[in-house]
């Protein structure tokens, strides 16, 4: 999607948003979301109805009378967690790109309420929404290391968020005794049917309502440390018994 510079002439053409050509890519992207995202909602949908679905400490997910919660897992293993807490009315942040609108489809067949922005374009006005809503007693399902990584890597807008809000962060660790995982940065998991599974979400984690850069920057590898610990046990119920050196766990 183009984006107005402002070092442009006065004379530059219309926005794309008044272009019919762009209107039209606009509705095509749409278009292919839909068809693909409700695809893709059966397919896993249908999957994980046939899972031996083991999960720990679920009710760490239920918010108190005085906060919501925020519950983070890694992008690469959404697809167990969505479908886990679909039609709660929890809230997803969702990307403003094109892969987003894909997401967006997905997400909302779940049940999920939905804000756009990112760590990237829109980030801190989707965040600070999206503070707001669980600072009012929403949840809050997020991955960390979205939209384009690096992988296993927190990046600090959900610290931000937790600071605002004063919500909890949830660490949640996934795995599937058997799966695919796609050729993708994040090395996308989708268990295969009938695939034992395990979630575990961990201790919460809160952030003080002022911190400094480094104390920021330490949250960020505290709350890296803790879903790498859960998602290592999580393979291990599975059966994975390697965990790649690269993702901390101490």
């Amino acid at each position: 999607m183009a984006s107005l510079d402002p070092a442009e002439p006065a004379s530059a053409p219309e926005s794309p948003s008044a272009d019919p050509l762009a209107e039209a890519d606009q509705r095509n992207v749409l278009r292919r979301s839909r068809l693909i995202g409700g695809a893709v909602y059966v397919i896993v949908r249908s999957i994980f109805a046939t899972l031996r679905l083991k999960c720990e400490n679920l009710d760490r997910a239920t918010p108190s009378d005085e906060h919501g919660v925020i519950l983070v897992s890694w992008h690469g293993r959404s697809m167990i967690p969505a479908m886990v807490f679909r039609n709660r009315g929890y809230w997803a942040l969702i990307s403003l790109s094109r892969d987003g609108e894909l997401q967006n489809n997905i997400f909302s067949r779940c049940g999920f309420k939905i804000i756009r922005g990112s760590t990237g374009r829109g980030g801190v006005r989707g965040a600070l929404q999206m503070a707001r809503r669980v600072q009012e007693g929403g949840v809050l399902t997020f991955t960390p290391d979205g939209p384009r990584g690096p992988t296993h890597k927190v990046q600090p807008g959900v610290i931000l968020m937790a600071q605002k809000s004063g919500a909890p962060i949830i660490p949640i660790g996934v795995s599937a005794s058997s799966r695919w995982l796609i050729k993708s940065w994040d090395s996308y998991m989708i268990a295969k049917p009938f695939a034992r599974a395990s979630m575990i979400l961990g201790d919460p984690i809160y952030v003080p309502p002022k911190i400094t850069d480094q104390e920021r920057t330490e949250l960020c590898e505290r709350l890296e440390i803790a879903i790498n610990t859960l998602e290592r046990e999580a393979e291990r119920q599975c059966g994975h018994l390697e965990y790649p050196n690269e993702w901390r766990t101490v």
